[in-house]
């Protein structure tokens, strides 16, 4: 194995030693084919791999889009183990961190024979607090008959787990109202003044992690520590030599969340159901505690009900549609008040345990919040809504990331790898470079090997409602339904709105009733259980809206239709897309071009690839917004999809559907050539 030098550069006989060794592993008979009886060289991912092995030996910057089926992964992971150098790898999902920490990392290392130790590095949310887990069983406040039997499947678990990552509780779903009762998060923990301390599994999670070659964490990880300092972050980047960030496309919109203030009903509910358990387990008698707990629960109401307004629905809403409005600024005041109540209450008692020291700092905490955001913004950030029927966040962000990462980069000599399968709609991928202040970094575009001309087909009716036609959604569960039919299921319908998700998912269920075909809807069903019923049910269809655009892998015959309503602009009226707007033009660019296209172009690649996931697939792909075949700036959206052949009329693709139905058939050519 190659050692890399610390500080510099490898030279210049050792950096092509690197890439002769990274060659020969994916050559035709070269170690990977030698090792694994299933690997099958592919000349995209050993270009990839070449160019990742050049940026490793220079500690250069490389930004790499990776189409569906180049192997991006193993393109990046390879170099990675046969540098030597010890590395951190960001996902934006915990489903690829546990792929990449429970299989990909141990069977490359199995396949080359090296001792790599590798660690993965979660949020404290993801991991049980054994403290938390004491107070929960002594909760003054009974549970449901749901969450004691949930809390009690996670103390049997927690007897013999040594991560302590609540992944493995097996039926135990991420959104439980449980989960905050047994994990701690930088406001309630304790830190060296847990009596847990030294058993706790984060802490041990960040031991291992600065011990390990390869350490595995996610987007939200990294951005988090860079504002909080609490993830462990601050001591593990400056250790490592080269940083790759997967699914990079997510980065911006991860980073904004984390570099900025927020103010959240959810944070009031948890500080008050804590208040009420410390206080009276460790103060009864020396505080209101019930008085505060519920002033705090009625704070969080208040907060989301002036917040939402009348709508139930999830929505961003600009800061203008609530700021200055008497329920709203006076229910942001309610807040300071009763955290001021807090504060006084609490002070008297801090001396009689850490837990009560560590709710008077949250009570400060969620006081400033409220006072800050009762004044103005800072300069050069913009602030934003988001309510729904069960909580409301106040944000105070800065539009992109683009500062704070080119600090990162620059602040140590080290390799930058960020790939993804969808970063742009040209060569230079400026959609994903100029957000990240990469603008100087090496960029490379690696086309899908897939031969999507011969085994995927593209529908767009020309004669359709407009979307803004009330009519849209409907004639969209009609050609959907058809679909449906033809192909007797085994089709997603992907919508760019949770409205337009429940009009289609209704109307689908209307026009297959009493036919055997099974419509399964977001927000039935956490998100995996309803992909598990998707693959258990052949004869089915699954209505989804933003989370079933990207992440899902259905490889094979169980997904060969893919339905997208519109085509998924942002949101005019969407604060951060105003407000990026605004900047692009004050720089002399053009807000659509710049901003509104490139993003509908990386949403659009993103829907699509969840249609082919192998070189045996075969499938349709329709998108239901004639503006995609009309509009001048269709031919750029076209452009960025894969080149699928296509179809002009819904006769073709009922067609080319039937004969994906019967597997002995050939399906037909048709088609007017690839897009």
């Amino acid at each position: 194995m190659t050692a890399a030098l610390p500080d510099e550069a490898c030279p210049p006989d050792e950096a092509f030693a690197l890439r002769a060794e990274v060659a020969r592993a994916f050559a035709v008979d070269g170690d990977l084919a030698r090792l694994d009886a299933r690997f099958l060289p592919r000349p995209g991912q050993t270009r990839l791999a070449d160019a990742v092995a050049q940026a490793l030996d220079s500690r250069d910057v490389l930004v790499a889009e990776a189409g569906t089926g180049v192997g991006k992964t193993y393109a990046y992971l390879v170099p990675l183990l046969l540098s030597g150098l010890r590395a951190m790898v960001s996902t934006a999902t915990k489903s690829l961190q546990d792929q990449l920490f429970l299989r990909d990392l141990p069977r490359l290392a199995r396949l080359f024979g090296l001792p790599v130790q590798v660690a993965l590095l979660k949020g404290r949310a993801s991991y049980l607090c054994l403290h938390r887990l004491t107070l929960a069983r002594q909760a003054p406040e009974p549970l449901d008959v749901f969450a004691l039997r949930q809390l009690a499947r996670i103390e049997t678990w927690s007897q013999g787990t040594r991560s302590g990552d609540l992944a493995e509780v097996e039926g135990l779903d991420e959104r439980s109202a449980v989960i905050p009762l047994v994990s701690s998060t930088r406001d309630n923990c304790l830190g060296a003044d847990c009596p847990s301390w030294r058993q706790c599994h984060v802490v041990q999670a960040r031991r291992e992690a600065m011990q390990a070659d390869i350490v595995v964490v996610n987007h939200h990880l990294f951005f988090a520590d860079l504002t909080l300092r609490d993830t462990g972050m601050a001591e593990l980047l400056p250790s490592v030599d080269a940083v790759v960030f997967d699914e990079a496309h997510q980065l911006n919109e991860a980073g904004v969340q984390f570099l900025g203030r927020t103010l959240a009903s959810a944070q009031l509910l948890d500080f008050g159901r804590d208040l009420l358990a410390a206080g009276l387990t460790q103060a009864r008698g020396f505080g209101p505690w019930r008085e505060l707990a519920a002033r705090c629960e009625l704070a969080a109401r208040e907060l989301r009900l002036a917040c939402a307004g009348p709508t139930r629905a999830s929505v961003r809403l600009r800061w203008e549609e609530r700021a200055g409005q008497a329920p709203f600024d006076e229910a942001l005041a309610r807040v300071a008040q009763v955290a001021a109540e807090a504060i006084e209450h609490l002070a008297a008692v801090e001396a009689a345990g850490p837990d009560l020291q560590r709710l008077l700092e949250r009570a400060r905490s969620l006081a400033s919040r409220a006072e800050g955001f009762a004044g103005p913004p800072e300069s050069g950030r913009v602030r934003w809504i988001e309510a729904g029927a069960h909580q409301a966040r106040l944000t105070e962000s800065p539009l992109d990331v683009r500062e704070t990462l080119r600090a990162q980069v620059e602040a140590g000599r080290r390799a930058w790898i960020f790939t993804s399968a969808t970063l742009g709609d040209e060569p230079g991928l400026g959609w994903f470079t100029r957000r990240a202040g990469l603008e100087e970094a090496r960029t490379l575009q690696v086309a899908s090997p897939f031969d999507y001309a011969g085994r995927s087909r593209l529908y767009v009716p020309r004669q359709f409602p407009k979307p803004v036609d009330p009519r849209h959604p409907d004639e969209v569960a009609a050609l959907a339904a058809r679909c449906v039919q033809t192909l007797g299921g085994r089709t997603f319908v992907l919508t760019t709105t949770l409205r337009a998700l429940q009009r289609i998912g209704e109307g689908l269920r209307a026009r297959l009733q009493g036919q055997g075909l099974e419509v399964l809807m977001q927000g039935e069903g956490p998100k995996r259980a309803l992909l598990a019923q998707f693959l258990a049910r052949p004869r089915a269809v699954l209505v989804g809206s933003h989370s079933f655009w990207e992440g899902i892998d259905v490889p094979g015959d169980a997904l060969q239709c893919v339905i997208i309503d519109k085509l998924p602009f942002p949101p005019p009226n969407d604060p951060l897309a105003e407000a990026r707007s605004r900047a692009i033009e004050a720089e002399g660019g053009n807000a659509f071009s710049d901003h509104f296209v490139p993003e509908t172009a990386i949403a659009l690649k993103q829907g699509a690839g969840r249609l082919i996931r192998s070189e045996s697939d075969r499938g349709l792909l329709v998108v239901g917004d004639s503006r995609l075949v009309q509009m001048g700036y269709g031919r750029r959206l076209l452009a960025a999809l894969p080149p699928m052949t296509r179809l002009e009329t819904e006769a073709e693709a009922l067609a080319w559907l039937g004969a994906l139905a019967s597997p002995t058939d050939e399906p037909p050519p048709g088609g007017v050539g690839p897009v």
